[in-house]
């Protein structure tokens, strides 16, 4: 088939010969050549297109008189001047050296207002935008007042460990709690700690009848199931100890809003004691947020208490179970026994010590100090002790020794130092 060559002449890439005789084509039946670029116009003698117009002058800055531009000195620090004076404030900082040196100390005093902002965000967020959200819609089937808590505690932990990265799991961790005569401590990682909460919390979870962590385990409290856990399981635990975790607890939520608020009545056993489902969620709230705090000193990560109503709500089940932990220790010989202990039977006044905690978790309880079954008295008030909500949280947990706790104190001695005892032997691991 015979046709026009595309490499025509017309072309200036045909088959005849070009400059010099050369074939552009380069040896007979060889690839076409590449067509050389074209030289730059300037480069070639031909004229430059000329432009528009000449290019816009910039603004004259304003004529301003010399006192008036040091007056807008302060204002042009905080960059509140408008355009006009900003620029006429600059040209003259050019020729001024006085109100250049001004200038400058305004503008680091500047930087000294403009501390850098905390970027982590307020723990409360979560809590403010699903209450938004339920003031529009309430839920179907709501959880119960006395599993918020848990809620919220194990939400804002789950968040803290999305955060982290895979060799912060490995991270040192110190579990700490006082063993009724001297404060004490475990050694464990970020892994560890999780496997802790997984353990313990699978107490509830037994009482549920949900799946056990630990496969059915009577008898045994926390420390002894955690144990057992970090046995049976991979040791050191790894970050796959998250979604376990986070599942029981989704569960337990899930759970406790289905069976309904009357499920609260229901008995937990710890081993030695046993305290009903609603309290059960309130102490796994505290202990998820003290071990998160645990957690976050050890991968150097910013973690606030509990909201204030959730946080009362803990020195609330701390104070109630105070009584009981304080005739634990008498009977044990750690505490002096009871003046009459004998003759303030369940349900009547005895002596009592004004437990007073401040702060925006805080309240005032009336302690019994005879008896557990006794009833606080303001006619029998025999101490007063004042001390901060998180201080108190913390001597509670075990962080705190209780000769060390900062706490203000009027009246019997002997009483107070039991009751800052029996606070710290609420601690367990």
């Amino acid at each position: 088939m015979t046709g026009a060559d595309p490499f025509d002449a017309q072309s200036g890439a045909g088959s005849g010969p070009g400059p010099g005789g050369v074939p552009p084509d380069g040896e007979p039946g060889g690839p076409p050549r590449v067509p050389l670029p074209r030289a730059a116009a300037e480069k070639g003698g031909r004229p430059l297109p000329e432009p528009d117009g000449p290019p816009p002058a910039p603004p004259a800055p304003p004529e301003l008189p010399h006192d008036v531009l040091k007056s807008l000195l302060g204002a042009w620090a905080l960059a509140a001047c408008s355009t006009d004076e900003a620029l006429a404030v600059e040209v003259h900082l050019g020729d001024c050296g006085a109100c250049a040196d001004e200038a400058r100390r305004l503008r680091e005093a500047v930087g000294l207002l403009h501390q850098p902002e905390n970027l982590d965000l307020d723990p409360a967020l979560r809590t403010r935008v699903l209450e938004a959200c339920l003031d529009r819609r309430p839920p179907r089937i709501p959880i119960p007042a006395w599993a918020t808590p848990y809620d919220a505690e194990t939400a804002r932990l789950d968040a803290l460990l999305q955060d982290i990265g895979d060799a912060e799991w490995h991270a040192p961790v110190r579990l700490r709690w006082f063993d009724g005569v001297a404060p004490t401590s475990r050694r464990t990682t970020v892994a560890g700690v999780i496997a802790h909460l997984l353990s313990v919390d699978g107490l509830v979870a037994a009482a549920l009848g949900l799946d056990d962590p630990l496969g059915r385990a009577p008898g045994q409290g926390p420390a002894a199931r955690t144990e057992a856990f970090w046995q049976a399981s991979h040791f050191p635990p790894t970050r796959a100890v998250r979604g376990p975790w986070r599942e029981q607890s989704h569960r337990l939520v899930q759970t406790v809003s289905f069976t309904g608020s009357g499920a609260g009545r229901l008995g937990v056993s710890y081993g030695d004691f046993a305290l009903p489902l609603h309290d059960a969620m309130l102490d796994r709230a505290f202990e998820c947020w003290v071990h998160a705090e645990d957690i976050a000193v050890a991968v150097d990560y910013p973690y606030g208490p509990p909201a204030p109503r959730y946080l009362h709500r803990m020195i609330d089940l701390a104070a109630r179970m105070l009584p009981g932990a304080l005739a634990a220790r008498r009977q044990a010989g750690l505490a002096a026994p009871g003046p009459t202990p004998h003759l303030v039977p369940a349900g009547q006044p005895g002596r009592s010590l004004r437990l007073e905690i401040e702060g925006t978790g805080g309240g005032e309880w009336l302690i019994p100090l005879d008896s557990p079954g006794a009833v606080g008295s303001e006619e029998f008030e025999v101490a007063h002790v004042a001390l901060d909500d998180v201080e108190f949280c913390r001597l509670a947990a075990g962080h705190v020794p209780p000769e060390e706790a900062a706490a203000g104190q009027l009246g019997d001695r002997a009483a107070i130092r039991d009751v800052l005892f029996a606070a710290a032997s609420l601690s367990r691991m």
